[in-house]
Parts: structure tokens; C-alpha cells; sequence
């Protein structure tokens, strides 16, 4: 099969997207399909056997890390070349939203995928006029796709309740080979705790920024560092600077973006992940956590109840309960063995969830987009028509 793949976001960023993005195209060019790329910033020329076109982009003004990719002449030459059977567009707002465009004037089958909750977060960023008019404009995008997938059973239910149609879950998937509770290194532990290797640690893997709502971490961090706990915020963003202010005078360590062998030491070696964001569509660091044999504790908000079962491999608490954070955190910083029980419960859950699998649930759908295209009505003419500049 050949997928014509517009996305939001791809490398050199690196976020839950961008994983699911990756992970995926190597599953894909494994089990034989062939996947052109479209993508805004600075990406690779290629990501294994898959090429990689670089769209004209610009910086967000609210959001510097993330670049727009926009539509140029060059879009409609590449997708002339390949003759794609299918396109997929990822988390169509700006670039995969053209990806919309140019499957529906090219009478072509279209799956979107559903990842982050970009109306919500415009009320996070101060700029909340744009929530009515970012989420109609969502909507309109993914219904015009055979298929749209969600990340997480919360998030197939938020989709349909916005109006989006033909809505069906993409399972989660996690690397359980690179995260594992062999990764853990003293060197790791005493690197995330200033010094400190043998003091309970607290993890956080992210994003800096304002919708992460990290600020609920500062008053439990507070209670429970006179018991020697320390916090260690691993990446960055733009609200790393007011969250250094804010953690002023607190065990806390920035180690900005770590990747790879880093990345999985630094889960293995944490006692326990801390995950308060309420806008998440599912949260593959706390998955990543779980197949590191670390338990999570966790918003019990967006899609995060999808990833931690309650009690078992982690805790869900009500967004905003310093004391509830206070308490659970402190529960398996203190007790070894229901870390320990938690932790493996939480490393069994995650065996269960492999790439391969979830991208052959993605492939399964693409033949069912592929399917129901045959009946579709005629493109309106309107999109038919030819765009100046744009000749498709």
C-alpha cells in the first residue's frame, strides 16, 4: 500500500505524536508498505525507507517550538509522482488539514487520526477566542475522512461528542525493548537527583508548558520533601522558565530533552512517574514509565485513565487535590513493596501492547477507508477546482 502521511509535527521534535509517528512508519516499512511523508520544520530527508517532504513553515507566536506547515506547488508535484492509495492525515489543523484537502480534490481514501485536544489548549494558552472557530474547523477536517482514529477510548468519546463521525480507537502501543526495568543506572538516579541517588525520587517526562499543569506538583513536592523526595523534570518547553521560578527553593532538577538510552535510564531509575496533565489524548510517557517497571500516578482526566488501571499498576487523581497527590505519591515513595508489586503489574500491562500490533489495527483500518470511499459521493466542486498555485 502506498500512504501519502501529513502531520503536524515530526522530528527533530520530540512529543508522544512524533513517537506514534515513528514507531508506526517502521512498522509499516516492515510489513511492506511504502509511506511519503509530509512534514513541516526541519525534518530528516528521510526516516528509514520512507522519504520525507519538507513543507514551508513558520513558528506559532503562542507556542514557538511548534512550526506550521503550510501548502506550496510542491505538495501537489509529489503527490502527482507517488499516486498514493490512501492519505492520512495526522492531527489535521494546518499542514494535515491541506493533506484533507488534497485527498478530497484527488478523489483519493482518507483516514485522519484524532492526538491532542488543540481547542482545549488554546484556553490553556491565553487565547481562548480561537477554541469555537479552531474547533469547528477540527471537525469539519476529520469528517471529511472514511475513518478517524482516536488514541484512547476517552478520546473516541470526545470526538463523537464534538461531532466528529466514523470514529474507531487506534490501540496504544509502546517500545517495551528500549524501556525496561533493566535500564535503571546509579548514574542516572544521582544525574535526576542532584547528587542524591539514594533520596525518593519523583519523574516527570514532557513538555514544559502551561497545559501540562506541572504547577500541581509544587505543594505535594513541598509536604513530601521534608521526607527527603525530590522531583526531576525531564525536557523542555516554552513554560520551562516560569516553571524554574516557580520550583525555586525546591529539590527539583530541569534536565531538559533527553533521548534514547538516556531517556530510558531515566525512567527506569525514577521510584515513581507523575503525570498531572488534564489534556491529554492518551499519554505514551506514562506507558513508557509502566514498561520501565515504574508506577504512574496520574490526572484522572483526558485519556490518562485509559493507560493507568486505578490501584493496580498506578493512582488517578481528581486534577487540583494536593491533598490526594500528597498522599499517593507519598504512598509508593515509602513503601518498597507496593512500588515494587505496582511496578511490575504495570510492566506486564505494558507487554501487552506492541507496535506491531497496534500498526496492523492501523493498516486494518486503512482498508476500511479504503472500502467505504467506493461509495462516496462526488467530490463538491469546490474542492475540485483548481487552487492558484496549487495545481492538482
Amino acid at each position: 500500500m502506498r500512504i501519502a502521511l501529513f502531520t503536524e509535527v515530526f522530528l527533530p521534535k520530540v512529543d508522544g505524536v512524533v513517537t506514534r509517528v515513528t514507531r508506526t512508519l517502521e512498522q509499516l516499512g516492515e510489513l511492506g508498505h511504502e509511506v511519503l511523508v509530509f512534514a513541516p520544520g526541519e525534518p530528516p530527508d528521510s526516516f528509514g525507507q520512507h522519504r520525507v517532504v519538507r513543507t514551508h513553515s513558520w513558528s506559532f507566536p503562542w507556542y514557538p517550538e511548534v512550526m506550521v506547515g503550510t501548502p506550496t506547488p510542491r505538495i501537489a508535484r509529489e503527490m502527482h509522482d507517488f499516486e498514493p492509495d490512501i492519505v492520512h492525515a495526522v492531527n489535521p489543523v494546518w499542514l494535515a488539514s491541506y493533506g484533507v484537502i488534497s485527498a478530497r480534490r484527488r478523489n483519493l481514501p482518507l483516514l485522519a487520526s484524532f492526538h491532542t485536544d488543540v481547542p482545549s489548549y488554546t484556553t490553556r494558552l491565553g487565547i481562548g477566542w480561537l477554541r469555537a472557530p479552531s474547533q469547528a474547523w477540527i471537525t469539519w477536517s476529520h469528517n471529511q475522512a472514511e475513518v478517524n482514529l482516536c488514541t484512547s477510548d476517552q478520546m473516541v468519546r470526545r470526538a463523537r461528542e464534538v461531532g466528529i463521525r466514523e470514529v474507531d480507537l487506534w490501540p496504544k502501543a509502546v517500545d517495551t525493548v528500549g524501556y525496561h526495568p533493566s535500564r535503571a543506572t546509579r548514574e542516572m538516579r544521582e544525574r535526576l537527583t542532584g547528587g542524591h541517588p539514594d533520596a525518593p525520587l519523583i519523574l516527570y517526562v514532557g513538555r514544559l508548558s502551561r497545559e501540562k499543569d506541572l504547577d500541581q506538583l509544587l505543594e505535594p513536592l513541598r509536604r513530601l520533601s521534608g521526607y527527603g523526595a525530590r522531583l526531576a523534570l525531564v525536557g523542555s518547553g516554552p513554560g520551562r522558565a516560569e516553571l524554574e521560578r516557580t520550583f525555586a527553593g525546591t529539590p527539583t532538577v530541569f534536565t531538559g530533552y533527553l533521548a534514547g538510552e538516556e531517556l530510558a535510564a531515566a525512567y527506569a531509575s525514577a521510584d515513581v512517574f507523575a503525570f498531572p496533565s488534564t489534556t491529554e489524548t492518551l499519554g505514551l510517557v506514562a506507558l513508557e514509565s509502566m514498561a520501565s517497571g515504574v508506577p504512574v500516578v496520574g490526572a484522572d482526566a483526558g485519556g490518562i485513565p485509559f493507560v493507568i488501571d486505578e490501584g493496580r499498576t498506578g493512582h488517578l487523581i481528581t486534577p487540583g487535590d494536593a491533598d490526594a497527590w500528597t498522599e499517593r505519591l507519598g504512598q509508593l515513595l515509602s513503601d518498597e513493596e507496593l512500588r515494587a508489586r505496582m511496578g511490575a503489574a504495570a510492566r506486564a500491562d505494558a507487554e501487552q501492547h506492541s507496535w506491531r500490533a497496534a500498526t496492523e489495527s492501523l493498516v486494518e483500518s486503512y482498508g476500511r477507508a479504503i472500502e467505504r470511499h467506493q461509495d462516496r459521493p462526488p467530490v463538491p466542486r469546490i474542492l475540485r477546482a483548481k487552487h492558484p498555485g496549487f495545481t492538482e
